[in-house]
């Protein structure tokens, strides 16, 4: 299962073109913040939860039809080529639009009273087209109904008009990707808890693929939310020239409406991916049983209680212990490492109750995960960065074999990275990662596992500790700490600032500071005496 579907350029990996990537990228997403604000306008009374698939569905609906139409205008100049014929864009991995679907007929009946109808046949017909396979259940169809306001759709329908997600050589641009992707966030922070449940912030998802580098294998998330983690895997590979057609992505969903946000998500990104469905969730029937990833990024929900693990005291899973049956949070871990291939590195979201859990056998697991090498990395990362909730939460990195993919050999050893205190606040309640602080973060875990010619190569500092920020340790001292994983009791206290000024200096003046301070406590004695006494008289 590859990357693209036919439309995705490399890019090159000079240094202006990736300045002028990233002038572009910044211009895309200030374009989708204010795309976003002039939607959000329309929505009046309607929840956010309910209109994220209004709006997303359309602009679905308006990238596959200018993929199409792009496609369509290629083949009309081709005189051995049939516009009208599916199974010219089936061979290009476009999708196949009827007439009644394209976007001009959708824009020419803006004003219609039945456009709700008239969109909801559109999504029919496209998952009718037996080309468009992959598409089959995933479109919302439910814009005609009463509660909708026709003019506000109209007008949404004027909007997405205005955007035009294809340049004048006919390739897909990427700006369609990221308006898709900023809507995903901002109806996430919009729903606040609830939207959560489908959205991992990027400044985490960024974090974790900057920290693996998938440039390419198979990639799996067995709770894939929205696709997140794909979908910035594949603007990792781009950005550092690689392609994207060499990376398979697999994933699962349990929640159908969220596994539908994905499989759109996926499509305007142009990523052709393996994510499958199923109410009863990964634990309970994996959808991908013999898959053994190269790379595997998850954000489990945090601290599940009715996982249903009583059904499951004898799964081939568990080889470092039974999970507890009120807390998933190491079924996950070991779910994962299952499912990682002999080479293979997992980077998972979790609560921060992991690192140091002892209750129920979670302990002895932790224990034996540790015990055995398959820990890599601990990051402690800040509170506030998710939507669903205030609390701290920590990165695990876990590797099935730390002495191979051409790294160094990290048995034995494992790095932790205390980034509680990075990050900056976006509003009242939410915090982001710059891009300086994920390539903290992340450049400090690449510097430490990399060989000495691999640091020469790239011209990258030989990594060092640093106190009250990252720390390499023997497993000789986590034993001593009962295998607890906390990175704060690793990094130690950063060490002050030195402000240039000589200690001799300092002493004198702290010396005469300390003299004054006695010297006025006396002083206060004294007075205290005084005015007991003038009491007690």
């Amino acid at each position: 299962m590859a990357i693209g579907y036919g439309l995705l350029q490399t890019k090159s990996n000079s240094q202006g073109a990736h300045f002028m990537a990233n002038t572009s990228r910044q211009a895309d997403l200030d374009f989708a913040a204010d795309l976003f604000k002039a939607a959000d306008k329309m929505r009046g009374g309607l929840e956010p939860s309910e209109y994220k698939h209004v709006a997303l569905g359309l602009i679905f609906l308006k990238y596959i039809s200018e993929a199409f139409q792009a496609m369509h205008d290629q083949l009309a100049e081709d005189d051995f080529a049939d516009p009208e014929d599916p199974e010219e864009y089936l061979a290009e991995n476009v999708f196949w639009v009827p007439e009644t679907a394209r976007w001009s007929f959708i824009q020419d009946n803006a004003r219609s009273e039945n456009i709700g109808k008239i969109i909801d046949d559109a999504m029919e017909a496209i998952e009718a087209e037996p080309t468009n396979e992959t598409l089959k259940g995933v479109l919302p169809k439910n814009y005609a109904r009463p509660t909708l306001d026709k003019t506000m759709l109209g007008e949404l329908v004027d909007l997405f008009s205005n955007v035009k997600m294809h340049d004048s050589a006919d390739r897909a641009r990427d700006l369609l990707g990221r308006v898709y992707e900023y809507f995903i966030s901002g109806f996430a922070s919009a729903e606040g808890k609830r939207g959560g449940e489908f959205f991992t912030p990027r400044s985490v998802v960024r974090t974790l693929v900057e920290m693996l580098e998938p440039y390419q294998g198979r990639v799996y998330d067995p709770c894939c939310g929205s696709g997140g983690m794909f979908t910035q895997s594949e603007k990792f590979i781009e950005d550092h020239g690689g392609n994207p057609l060499n990376l398979s992505v697999y994933g699962q969903e349990i929640n159908h409406t969220t596994w539908r946000l994905a499989k759109m998500n996926l499509a305007v990104h142009g990523i052709d991916a393996a994510i499958e469905w199923d109410s009863a969730g990964s634990f309970h029937k994996d959808a991908h049983p013999g898959l053994k990833a190269d790379y595997i990024l998850a954000n489990p929900p945090f601290n599940i209680s009715d996982w249903g693990g009583d059904r499951l005291t004898e799964d081939e899973r568990w080889q470092y212990g039974i999970p507890p049956k009120g807390n998933a949070n190491f079924a996950w871990i070991q779910h994962i490492i299952h499912h990682l291939a002999p080479r293979g590195h997992a980077g998972v979201v979790l609560a921060n109750g992991s690192m140091s859990s002892q209750t129920s056998g979670e302990g002895e697991i932790r224990k034996r995960l540790i015990e055995e090498d398959r820990v890599d990395c601990m990051v402690a990362l800040p509170g506030q960065l998710f939507y669903s909730t205030q609390i701290p939460v920590c990165l695990w990195i876990l590797s099935r074999d730390k002495s191979a993919n051409g790294l160094r050999d990290r048995r034995g050893e494992v790095l932790f990275i205390d980034a509680r205190n990075m990050g900056h606040m976006v509003d009242r309640v939410r915090r982001e990662f710059s891009d300086e602080d994920i390539e903290r973060i992340a450049g400090t875990y690449r510097r430490w596992r990399a060989k000495p010619e691999t640091l020469e190569e790239k011209g990258w500092d030989a990594y060092a500790d640093e106190p009250g920020f990252c720390k390499s340790e023997g497993l000789e001292t986590i034993r001593k700490f009962d295998h607890v994983l906390t990175p704060g009791r690793y990094v130690g206290a950063a060490d002050a600032e030195d402000d240039g000024v000589p200690f001799e200096e300092k002493f004198v003046a702290l010396s005469k500071s300390l003299a004054d301070r006695f010297e006025r406590s006396k002083e206060l004695e004294a007075l205290i005496q005084d005015t007991i006494g003038a009491i007690k008289s």
